[in-house]
């Protein structure tokens, strides 16, 4: 794995925008971002927010053949400062849009409360462009993150809303210690230590 920089975030946003804009079923980014005519545009300030707030606080890692990556967080090491405030108003306005801020801040509040209170690693959103979509890019990026962190104590925590991504996370030795089922999707709180 490459470990990014922010002369990267333009490629990275790319990249994620690419894997999630073409997604319309209900999940994690169409929860969040206001579903309108502006719908691409919000799912890139989305991006552009989790790359930065990714490395702030954690680090943001391109797949070797750079056609993917994963946006990584040490929740343990976040601070609020000035520049993070800004960022979350920027993503209120131009993203979720005023009348989503109380459903996605419930959300974060749900999601927060689930995840263990010691230091863990949280892969917050990975994803393949578009067009390498279906040839196992993300099976490969989860092979390569768990070489990454093989060395690391810390637990990696991870959530998903789709039956595919639990299968998969399962078979590479995350277990699910929590779950919860929710009007719009049900959400998989999985751990490996």
């Amino acid at each position: 794995m490459i470990k990014a920089s922010y002369s990267d975030k333009k490629y990275i946003v790319d990249i994620l925008h690419s894997a999630f804009e073409p997604i319309h079923e209900p999940n994690s980014i169409n929860f969040i971002v206001k579903q309108d005519h502006k719908r691409s545009q919000r799912i890139r300030v989305l991006m552009e927010y989790l790359f930065d707030d990714c490395m702030a606080f954690g680090e943001v890692l391109l797949s070797d053949n750079k056609n993917a990556c994963i946006l990584m967080k040490y929740p343990h090491k976040q601070k609020l400062t000035f520049k993070h405030m800004l960022w979350q108003v920027r993503l209120a306005f131009k993203c979720i849009g005023l009348g989503g801020v109380y459903k996605v801040l419930k959300r974060q509040s749900v999601l927060k409360k689930h995840h263990i209170k010691d230091p863990y690693i949280h892969p917050v959103i990975m994803g393949a462009k578009n067009e390498v979509r279906g040839f196992g890019i993300g099976v490969r990026l989860i092979k390569q993150l768990i070489d990454y962190y093989s060395d690391n104590e810390l637990p990696v925590i991870i959530e998903t809303t789709t039956n595919e991504n639990l299968r998969m996370y399962k078979r590479f030795g995350f277990e699910v210690f929590k779950e919860i089922k929710t009007k719009d999707f049900p959400l998989y709180f999985l751990r490996m230590n």
